[in-house]
Protein backbone atom coordinates (compact mmCIF):
# COMPACT_ATOMS: atom_id res chain seq x y z
CA UNK A 1 0.00 0.00 0.00
CA UNK A 2 1.38 3.64 -0.65
CA UNK A 3 0.23 6.83 0.69
CA UNK A 4 1.33 9.82 -1.12
CA UNK A 5 1.70 13.09 0.48
CA UNK A 6 2.38 16.47 -1.22
CA UNK A 7 4.95 19.15 0.34
CA UNK A 8 2.08 21.37 1.09
CA UNK A 9 0.42 18.62 2.64
CA UNK A 10 3.61 18.77 4.87
CA UNK A 11 3.77 22.53 5.06
CA UNK A 12 -0.05 22.34 6.39
CA UNK A 13 0.82 19.44 8.97
CA UNK A 14 3.82 21.85 10.25
CA UNK A 15 2.06 25.16 10.03
CA UNK A 16 -1.04 23.68 12.63
CA UNK A 17 1.26 21.62 14.77
CA UNK A 18 3.11 24.75 15.46
CA UNK A 19 -0.25 26.92 15.49
CA UNK A 20 -1.20 24.61 17.92
CA UNK A 21 1.67 25.01 20.37
CA UNK A 22 1.04 29.07 20.03
CA UNK A 23 -2.44 28.63 21.46
CA UNK A 24 -1.29 26.60 24.25
CA UNK A 25 1.35 28.94 25.39
CA UNK A 26 -0.53 31.83 24.71
CA UNK A 27 -3.07 30.25 27.61
CA UNK A 28 -0.07 30.31 29.68
CA UNK A 29 0.84 33.62 29.17
CA UNK A 30 -2.82 35.14 29.52
CA UNK A 31 -3.09 32.87 32.82
CA UNK A 32 0.23 35.53 33.95
CA UNK A 33 -1.33 38.34 33.30
CA UNK A 34 -3.82 37.95 35.04
CA UNK A 35 -2.59 36.69 38.03
CA UNK A 36 -0.42 39.93 38.38
CA UNK A 37 -2.71 42.13 36.32
CA UNK A 38 -0.16 43.22 34.06
CA UNK A 39 2.10 42.79 30.78
CA UNK A 40 5.41 40.36 31.31
CA UNK A 41 7.61 43.80 30.89
CA UNK A 42 5.89 45.78 33.73
CA UNK A 43 6.39 42.68 35.79
CA UNK A 44 9.81 42.39 34.81
CA UNK A 45 10.50 45.75 35.73
CA UNK A 46 8.56 45.12 39.20
CA UNK A 47 10.44 41.69 40.23
CA UNK A 48 14.03 43.32 39.36
CA UNK A 49 13.66 46.39 41.06
CA UNK A 50 11.75 45.04 44.21
CA UNK A 51 12.68 42.74 47.13
CA UNK A 52 12.84 39.21 46.18
CA UNK A 53 9.61 37.57 46.69
CA UNK A 54 10.09 33.65 45.89
CA UNK A 55 6.97 32.87 43.84
CA UNK A 56 7.28 36.00 41.64
CA UNK A 57 10.73 34.64 40.80
CA UNK A 58 9.66 31.57 39.75
CA UNK A 59 6.95 32.75 38.30
CA UNK A 60 8.71 35.55 36.22
CA UNK A 61 11.50 32.48 34.91
CA UNK A 62 8.50 30.48 33.84
CA UNK A 63 6.88 33.19 32.45
CA UNK A 64 9.72 34.35 30.59
CA UNK A 65 10.47 31.07 29.03
CA UNK A 66 6.98 31.51 27.57
CA UNK A 67 7.69 34.36 26.18
CA UNK A 68 10.66 33.42 24.35
CA UNK A 69 9.33 30.06 23.05
CA UNK A 70 6.09 32.07 21.82
CA UNK A 71 8.84 34.22 19.86
CA UNK A 72 10.88 31.21 18.56
CA UNK A 73 7.58 29.26 17.79
CA UNK A 74 6.05 32.42 15.85
CA UNK A 75 9.39 32.87 13.76
CA UNK A 76 8.80 29.08 13.20
CA UNK A 77 5.81 29.43 11.55
CA UNK A 78 6.84 32.52 9.40
CA UNK A 79 9.65 30.09 7.68
CA UNK A 80 7.30 27.17 7.69
CA UNK A 81 4.76 29.79 5.56
CA UNK A 82 7.56 31.30 3.35
CA UNK A 83 9.35 28.33 2.59
CA UNK A 84 10.21 28.19 -0.93
CA UNK A 85 11.54 25.29 -0.91
CA UNK A 86 10.71 21.89 1.31
CA UNK A 87 12.94 19.00 1.16
CA UNK A 88 11.79 15.71 2.67
CA UNK A 89 14.27 13.00 3.36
Amino acid sequence: MSIFVSKEDIREFLRLNIISQIVLVKEKLKFFERKYGCSFEEFERKVKSGREVFEEWDDYIEWKAYVESLKDLEEKLGQVENAKDIKVT
